[in-house]
């Protein structure tokens, strides 16, 4: 590859990361706002199917001038299928879900634009087992930002088995702060009446023992399949140049 055409691929990349940036972390946080304050939480099929349309904005995108095959779509629908069963097979262990872990894998693996949708259908799909409610879109955009930062920081090239001990720490802390505290505000938001610092802190502790409990699952998902799960969709995307 020459330096142009390098130099063309990295301003590409960039404008694609940006504009990952702009849809994820601002227009998907603005249309669960939108159903907060507009639709009083009721719409929340609605969000969640725009939260989808956006997030296939970045997923499309991804691929620059050309389609994506239907061997990239089973791949990825496999992933959340995955992510999906593994939810319900701990249905009796409240908490203790290996589906974090499937999505951070799955960001690693095909990027974080991947990633994000991922998350995002695995949430949605997953409750209607679990049940809808107008925690969906906060479990979908919790998943989804997990995954995309997982392609972001660790999807660049294939992942060395030094760089384990990083993703498993990234798997557990971004399991506490990102998802347990969004859902932790969602709990504020839509549950209490007066928001104040009591209440803050009533509800940010009543939510830590899950929390930590999920956040447990994750690494220790993470720890048992990391390694067989990357080194298997490794070879799937090297073989049939995938995403």
């Amino acid at each position: 590859m020459s330096r142009f055409e390098g130099k063309s691929l990295k301003s590409l990349l960039n404008k694609r990361t940006i504009l990952s940036f702009l849809i994820i972390l601002i227009l998907v946080p603005a249309v669960i706002a939108f159903g907060i304050v507009f639709l009083d939480d009721r719409k929340y099929y609605l969000i969640s199917l725009l939260i989808i349309l956006l997030t296939m904005i970045p997923f499309f995108l991804s691929f620059e001038s050309r389609r994506p095959s239907a061997r990239e779509l089973a791949v990825l629908a496999a992933m959340c299928t995955v992510g999906v069963a593994g939810r319900g097979a701990f249905f009796m262990v409240p908490q203790f879900k290996p589906m974090v872990s499937v999505v951070i894998i799955t960001g690693i693996c095909f990027g974080a634009e991947s990633g994000f949708l991922t998350g995002a259908m695995t949430a949605f799909v997953s409750n209607f087992f679990f049940g809808q409610g107008p925690w969906t879109p906060w479990q979908m955009f919790c998943c989804g930002i997990i995954g995309f930062l997982a392609g972001l920081i660790f999807g660049r090239r294939p992942l060395t088995k030094r760089e384990h001990p990083f993703v498993i720490i990234f798997g557990g802390v971004s399991t506490l702060i990102i998802y347990g505290g969004l859902m932790n505000l969602s709990t504020l938001l839509s549950s209490v009446m007066t928001i104040n610092l009591q209440t803050v802190i009533s509800v940010y502790a009543s939510g830590l023992p899950f929390d930590l409990v999920h956040a447990a699952a994750t690494v220790f998902f993470l720890i048992i399949a990391l390694k067989p799960l990357t080194e298997k969709l490794y070879r799937i995307k090297i073989k049939y140049g995938l995403l």
